[in-house]
């Protein structure tokens, strides 16, 4: 009989509503029942697209000995660490703190009152890698529940305790009380330092793509002119594209490189990911004019386009590293299985993909991009061939579960590389129409779902939706993304209803997650109760909510001249600026956001009609190459009083359409405006770099 995960609407709980374990959701049931029968709780946690979350269900939680074990002395509790981040936080810095790592899937046992007492990752069914079998650590905690609970208890305690310090501090450095432009020097030159010459990227196997540092980069770039920086940005990128953590056929990343040189992925792709990497491409061709970095931006967006894709409008969260029960078969190839499709081009798509007969990954070949680049153009109708005879082979499963945030992040890509594409005559920086165009109806197609489904009437935010159903309470993560990606897309479209929708997500977001000391909290003032209310202030896999909140502040205090928000952003900026210097790949979000504080941002209202010349004539300035320290708002001059506070008291100027560049109001800086300007070379000379 299929257990109570059965009822469930999350894909990675559904696999184990079949277990002979007696699984139970996160909740008051499971929790009650552990306390009432005074047993300990198997707390599991995991994600769909986990290829070692699988292992460990095949081999121990489908096993029926393993499970008569804990079905008969705990109470077994399975969680989707993507539905619930908050209990993933809490209870991965346990792990940590236990035994000096972590990951999924995750394994922890705690008393009925919820404190760990003893963790890990994955156990083998038999004791091998100098690890114990999970039978044995299984019947290690029944025994020492029974003969040293006490000890297991005050244990636990202690542990909850350093967890809530750790928690409640408000910064992880001394405060400072004034930002400092030498933190964003100290950040590059570390990032410099550590920075893999050769092959790109930082640190060993397993390596990752850190878009948020590419970002950072890319905008110290930008604002101190430092050559290095851009060819940090530049040598790292081009080498992702090339590697095989690309999918060369079907576009997007996977997860990470388990080697130094981007050549063996963990084949699972994340939409976060790709989401963040989408854009650092699509920055790093405004920059450079690489057109490399334009076709790998539109190559991952028309993937996700593709293949992650809710007819609802909703993007999928995962798709699997495994299909056939296989790590990464869809992906690679024998020379004989491309022969077979390509014929006579074979041996010249073989030569430029790396592709040899011995293979380079278990016998096989993932594909890796050796050749010229401008051989990759030449061989895309190969490239289309072999993806058509790929796809059909069986395909990995995929997550179809849709997450507000990071929908949020993809949300934030598809409009901003609508904009940037759009083909504009004589911008220099013209696109293909019908993709610019589609990608702007996938943006508002998505925002429209979105505030639709997962957005209550009160104004608060659910956290994840499946199939119709929405729920679960929005995590600060699902607001501060969310309002970045309707940023964005306001800023492409101009519909007021956009901004609206983001100005009102951000007081709901002050209201109900900040604390006195400038910081937020990750979950909500009437979320459940928890051992402790988690805040974690590092950015990881995905930003920090606290570094997009007060991004997405910043950006907000320009269209509203609302002061608040800049003190709020600047104040938690303060209190996190000396872990920036010190650690900067840890903290990419946050100096992004330092960097838009310091760059003396500017806000730039264009009155006019939309669809004129006039007014398309100075938005094309403004839309020319990377710009990454402004905000934009737009508006027809009938429209009084207007929605976005920005353009309040703003007009033609001999019936021309009119454009109003000031620095933005942050406090403790001057705050000045231009001359309006109708001409568009005199708002191009407005807008030169400082």
């Amino acid at each position: 009989m299929p257990n109570l995960l059965a009822k469930e609407t999350s894909p990675y709980l559904l696999q184990h509503a079949d277990n002979p374990v007696n699984w139970y959701p996160w909740g008051e049931e499971a929790l009650r029942k552990a306390r009432n029968d005074d047993k300990p709780i198997f707390l599991s946690i995991g994600y769909s697209a986990c290829h070692w979350c699988h292992v460990m269900a095949h081999e121990s939680f489908e096993d029926q000995a393993v499970a008569a074990i804990l079905n008969q002395h705990f109470v077994s509790i399975k969680v989707d660490r993507e539905e619930r981040p908050d209990l993933d936080q809490i209870y991965m810095t346990a792990v940590q703190a236990m035994t000096g790592g972590g990951g999924w899937p995750m394994s922890v046992f705690l008393t009925p009152d919820g404190h760990p007492f003893y963790g890990g990752t994955y156990f083998p069914p038999t004791q091998r890698y100098g690890m114990p079998s999970f039978t044995q650590v299984l019947e290690a905690i029944v025994a020492g529940w029974k003969s040293r609970r006490a000890e297991l208890v005050s244990s636990g305690q202690g542990l909850v305790h350093a967890i809530q310090r750790q928690a409640q501090s408000a910064s992880t450095g001394p405060r400072t009380t004034e930002l400092s432009d030498d933190t964003l020097h100290s950040a590059f030159r570390a990032l410099q330092q550590s920075f893999d010459r050769v092959n790109g990227g930082w640190g060993q196997a397993p390596k990752f793509p850190q878009p948020m540092v590419l970002e950072f980069l890319l905008r110290y770039h930008h604002s101190t002119g430092e050559s290095d920086a851009l060819d940090v940005v530049t040598q790292t990128l081009e080498a992702m594209a090339r590697g095989g953590m690309y999918d060369q056929l079907g576009g997007g990343f996977h997860r990470y490189s388990v080697d130094d040189h981007w050549l063996v992925p963990h084949f699972e792709k994340m939409l976060y990911d790709n989401s963040q990497l989408a854009r650092v491409y699509l920055h790093a061709w405004e920059v450079t004019g690489n057109e490399l970095f334009r076709t790998i931006t539109e190559e991952i967006l028309d993937y996700v386009a593709r293949e992650m894709l809710d007819d609802s409008g909703g993007f999928y969260s995962t798709q699997d590293a495994d299909s056939e029960g296989e790590e990464g078969k869809f992906f690679v190839w024998t020379p004989d299985e491309i022969r077979e499709v390509l014929g006579s081009e074979a041996d010249e798509f073989m030569a430029a993909y790396g592709v040899r007969p011995g293979g380079n990954w278990e016998g096989k070949n993932i594909l890796e991009f050796v050749g010229d680049i401008e051989q990759r153009t030449a061989l895309a109708e190969a490239r289309r061939k072999l993806f058509e005879a790929r796809e059909q082979r069986v395909h990995p499963g995929r997550d179809e579960k849709v997450l507000t945030s990071w929908n949020g992040l993809m949300l934030a890509a598809f409009a901003e590389a609508a904009r940037a594409f759009s083909p504009s005559p004589g911008s220099g920086r013209g696109g293909q129409g019908v993709r610019a165009e589609t990608y702007r109806l996938i943006a508002e197609r998505n925002a429209d779902f979105l505030l639709r489904e997962l957005r209550l009437d009160n104004g608060r935010l659910l956290r994840s939706w499946k199939d119709g159903e929405a729920k679960l309470n929005g995590y600060l993560e699902d607001y501060a993304y969310l309002i970045e990606g309707l940023l964005e897309l306001y800023q492409t479209t101009f519909e007021p209803r956009w901004f609206v929708a983001a100005h009102d997500l951000a007081e709901t977001m002050l209201e109900h997650f900040a604390d006195s000391e400038g910081l937020l909290y990750d979950t909500s003032d009437d979320h459940e109760a928890l051992i402790t209310r988690p805040r974690d202030l590092q950015d990881n896999a995905t930003p920090s909510g606290n570094a997009m909140a007060v991004a997405a502040l910043l950006k907000l205090t320009g269209f509203t001249n609302d002061l608040r928000y800049a003190d709020i952003a600047l104040q938690a900026l303060a209190q996190m600026q000396s872990m920036l210097a010190q650690y900067p790949l840890g903290f990419g979000q946050w100096l992004q956001a330092m960097g838009y504080a310091l760059s003396k941002p500017r806000e730039i209202a264009i009155i006019g009609e939309p669809g004129s010349a006039d007014t398309q004539a100075l938005l094309r300035v403004v839309r020319d190459g990377y710009r990454p320290f402004q905000v934009v708002a737009l508006g027809a001059p009938e429209e009084q009083p207007p929605t976005v506070p920005l353009l309040q008291d703003r007009g033609l100027v001999d019936g021309q359409a009119t454009a109003y560049v000031c620095d933005a109001p942050v406090p403790g800086r001057a705050f000045t405006c231009h001359a309006p300007v109708t001409d568009p070379a005199r708002l191009q000379a407005q807008l030169a770099p400082r």
